[in-house]
């Protein structure tokens, strides 16, 4: 008939809009700018708290060898903890020793394992997502992001101890536990090497952690995971019985930059333990896209 309007509504075979359209101006590299997310993640209580403990240890460390005194060891052999106080290059170097095999994996986990799970905690996932950031994206922002305060977790601590063992034991060449001494600008790169080091073994932690984060809503359950299962590394690694299968262990290498305090560089083994911590960081990362990009999103 003439004369009415046309009623009738655009189907799901001929929508009104085309599905490839997006909103003008928008541009899915622009969303959730690195910055943003890096001044949220900073201001959370637990960076801040993780902050202050890594730059209160040094300090626990001075006053414990300040209460202890110089004692001789039972076995007559010189370890890095005798040579803590000698220079504040030792010093830093015990500090990084103490505290690479757990300490410094919490800050890892922490930050790794609770960027993703924290935002599903607070429901606020999906709205990040109906922005819309992409999945990739989002994931790829927040890895940034929690591997570069890890990071910044590695460099706190020896800097802390490195400036408070200058100012109260001096500035001076490292003293090797095994003789001799190494200049202080050489050692000062050493203990760079040493410190790019244990952040590289941390990395199969930072994985771990980051695929749990985003396999669970709780943030304690991916950080708790991610802890644990590096203990269990570290428990089988102590099994002499596996023999050569520790190898393929990321803890068995986790302690392989002292190679680098040595008089003379050992870098074979900290080349197998950066590839391997590499190698299963890759693949646990590769899994956390995959699994999150089919993820159904419900909080």
């Amino acid at each position: 008939m003439t004369g009415l309007p046309d009623t009738t509504a655009p189907t799901a075979a001929s929508p009104a809009v085309p599905v490839d359209s997006a909103a003008p101006g928008y541009r899915a590299g622009r969303t959730l700018p690195l910055r943003v997310e890096a001044l949220r993640q900073g201001k959370r209580r637990r960076t801040l708290v993780m902050g202050g403990v890594l730059v209160a240890l040094p300090f626990v460390l001075m006053v414990a060898f300040a209460v202890g005194g110089d004692r001789e060891g039972g076995s007559g052999r010189v370890t890095l903890m005798d040579t803590a106080t000698a220079s504040g290059l030792n010093f830093a170097a015990t500090c990084l020793f103490v505290s690479a095999g757990f300490l410094l994996v919490i800050p890892v986990a922490l930050f790794c394992g609770d960027t993703v799970a924290s935002e599903a905690s607070w429901s606020s996932l999906r709205y990040l997502l109906a922005a819309p950031v992409p999945r990739a994206r989002l994931l790829a922002v927040k890895l940034t992001v929690a591997l570069g305060y890890s990071a910044a977790a590695m460099l706190l601590l020896p800097l802390v101890a490195l400036a408070a063992g200058t100012v109260a034991y001096g500035w001076g060449p490292l003293h090797l536990p095994t003789g001799g001494a190494v200049p202080a600008g050489d050692a000062l790169l050493r203990l760079g090497v040493a410190v790019v080091f244990v952040f590289a073994s941390q990395l199969v932690t930072a994985g771990l952690a980051f695929w749990l984060s985003t396999r669970t809503d709780a943030p304690l359950g991916a950080v708790g995971g991610a802890v644990g299962l590096t203990i269990v590394g570290n428990v089988l690694d102590a099994v002499t019985a596996l023999g050569d299968w520790r190898a393929f262990l990321p803890a068995h290498w986790q302690f392989a930059w002292i190679d680098a305090l040595q008089p003379h560089w050992e870098w074979g083994g900290m080349a197998k333990g950066t590839a391997i911590s590499l190698t299963y960081a890759l693949v646990l990362f590769a899994l956390a896209f995959r699994g999150f990009a089919r993820k159904d999103i419900v909080s």
